[in-house]
């Protein structure tokens, strides 16, 4: 059975500084889902307490309509895997070993891994192409290998859901659609939930089923690319004025 992510009325501070108020929403089982706003909006925080980093101030992150924040970490991690913005490793362990610590929820405190683990971390590295660096320490790798190594690091957990904050940010334009495609591939074929905070709103057109747009700390508008991303929501959240027009492939909006 599929989990499912929602929140309820979520509140979220820094101190006394309040960042979120008042956020109820559902993330569909199997729906691929772009949170988008300008800077300061709030759409880092809420991945944040999204898992489990920052928890609320106020109202609820409900998994499987229990308390995110009461169930253990082993057992979130068996059903949820989290790819942050900042990826850095101060540690010399090798591209394999480091994708090789997603399959930890899975293990006993004191059981190796099998034939299984193995099987799984050298699947998940041809998806990402990261096949070639399993001997590479993470530390002596570009900053966009780094990228898909944790992403392929989620992968090995099996997640229901996956939460990644602008995993496309410090990639070139064919391992940013390679990474995307992916995603969209384990949305489709394995059914996975993707929840994913978008800076380039092109990018968010073209793959998101559903968008969520933030406008200080608030949900300004949710629905299809179509719905959200237009002129006017975009003058009003953002500022500035851009013109919507359909991809001539996809027929899905595109800002310019």
């Amino acid at each position: 059975m599929a989990v499912t992510l929602k929140i309820i009325d979520l509140a979220c501070s820094y101190g006394a500084t309040r960042v979120l108020d008042g956020l109820t929403f559902s993330f569909a089982r199997g729906s691929f889902t772009g949170i988008i706003g300008p800077n300061g909006s709030g759409k880092s925080t809420l991945l944040r307490s999204l898992s489990r980093v920052l928890k609320p101030a106020g109202g609820a992150v409900l998994l499987d309509d229990r308390d995110l924040y009461a169930l253990h970490a082993r057992e979130v991690a068996k059903k949820m895997a989290v790819v942050p913005q900042e990826t850095a490793v101060n540690f010399s362990f090798t591209v394999e070993e480091i994708i090789m610590m997603g399959r930890s929820p899975h293990l006993g405190r004191f059981q190796g891994e099998s034939e299984k683990d193995f099987a799984l971390v050298n699947r998940v590295m041809e998806l990402t192409n990261t096949r070639h660096l399993a001997r590479r320490p993470i530390t002596a790798i570009s900053g966009g290998e780094r990228q898909r190594v944790i992403v392929a690091k989620a992968l090995a957990q099996e997640p229901e859901i996956i939460l990644l904050d602008e995993p496309t940010s410090h990639l070139d334009i064919n391992h940013q659609v390679e990474i995307l495609n992916l995603l969209k591939r384990l949305n489709r074929e394995e059914h996975a939930t993707v929840v994913v905070v978008f800076h380039d709103l092109n990018l968010a057109g073209q793959y998101c089923d559903s968008l969520l747009l933030m406008q200080k700390g608030r949900i300004y508008m949710t629905g299809k690319p179509e719905k959200v991303l237009t002129a006017d929501h975009i003058k009003e959240v953002y500022g500035t004025s851009v013109i919507i027009r359909k991809h001539p492939v996809t027929g899905r909006p595109a800002v310019m």
